[in-house]
């Protein structure tokens, strides 16, 4: 993974909280964690739980040229964006289906499940013939 990912200004190179792209994927998950907001850090701190040790191990192991092909397929919308996941392809379960989730060096910091959201947007249309009191009386032509 390079370090051609940029901010939205001309020319400047992405950092978070000071840190380039490559500082922040050569750290320990420990040093990223101090670097987090609050809930991201904390949920680190308390300790990863087992799919999520699981999903990291399978994002360090993957191979970087097959990741836009095939999408890591996860439930885990409470896993947060580590540096190490810059770059990946993940397919994120919504309740639904699986979305792609392309992760940029922006996202770092956040949760997987805030890039697709569970509930979709509702478009009512009008009400149908006998909906309401007064719609009993409406003539039909």
């Amino acid at each position: 993974m390079s370090s051609d990912y940029r901010t939205g200004r001309e020319g400047e190179e992405f950092a978070y909280r000071g840190h380039s792209l490559d500082e922040l994927q050569e750290m320990d998950v420990d040093e990223v964690a101090e670097l987090l907001p609050a809930r991201q850090r904390r949920t680190i701190v308390r300790g990863l739980g087992t799919e999520q040790q699981k999903l990291l191990e399978t994002v360090r192991s993957r191979d970087p040229e097959t990741t836009a092909d095939d999408p890591i397929r996860t439930h885990l919308r409470d896993m947060p964006i580590l540096p190490e996941f810059v770059g990946v392809t993940f397919a994120v379960y919504n309740g639904h289906s699986f979305e792609r989730v392309q992760v940029d060096p922006e996202m770092i910091g956040h949760y997987l499940g805030e890039f697709h959201l569970t509930r979709s947007t509702v478009e009512h249309g009008q009400a149908g013939i006998g909906a309401t009191r007064s719609s009993k009386f409406v003539p039909l032509k």
